[in-house]
């Protein structure tokens, strides 16, 4: 399992994020960046953030588990936000899928996504404890 670390010598965390997490030997699991699309490749929470940052968080649950991931496993997000207001706004959608020691966080605006109606898309970086990761079945 990763640790956390906040050092008093730079400026504390205001949100769900740690300043630093180190690697401890589990099985480290690079995902791909997710968006708001459901298992169809519907966009879900067309013009809502909230919504959409739901759905993110949701898809990549969904991945880690199937590896025998936890979202607590996440060391690091890299999340792309196409208004960086909106996104900062949902930040209490953020603390219903993780607690503290949050993962360390990256956040950036750009001009769009993919897809017009995608307003967010999330990479994750997890590692998985080895008792309890498993290789895809398929």
């Amino acid at each position: 399992m990763a640790k956390s670390y906040n050092p008093a010598t730079v400026w504390k965390p205001f949100g769900a994020f740690s300043m630093v997490k180190i690697h401890e030997g589990g099985q480290l699991v690079h995902l791909k960046g997710q968006v708001s699309l459901d298992r169809e490749g519907q966009v879900v929470g067309e013009g809502d953030m909230r919504a959409q940052v739901r759905q993110t968080l949701e898809n990549i649950k969904a991945v880690l588990a199937a590896v025998g991931g936890e979202m607590a496993d996440i060391v690091s997000l890299t999340q792309y936000a196409t208004d960086i207001d909106q996104f900062m706004a949902s930040g209490d959608v953020r603390k219903e899928f993780f607690s503290e020691p949050y993962p360390v966080t990256t956040t950036v605006q750009i001009v769009r996504l993919y897809h017009p109606d995608l307003q967010i898309e999330i990479a994750a970086i997890a590692e998985i404890p080895r008792n309890r990761f498993k290789f895809p079945a398929d």
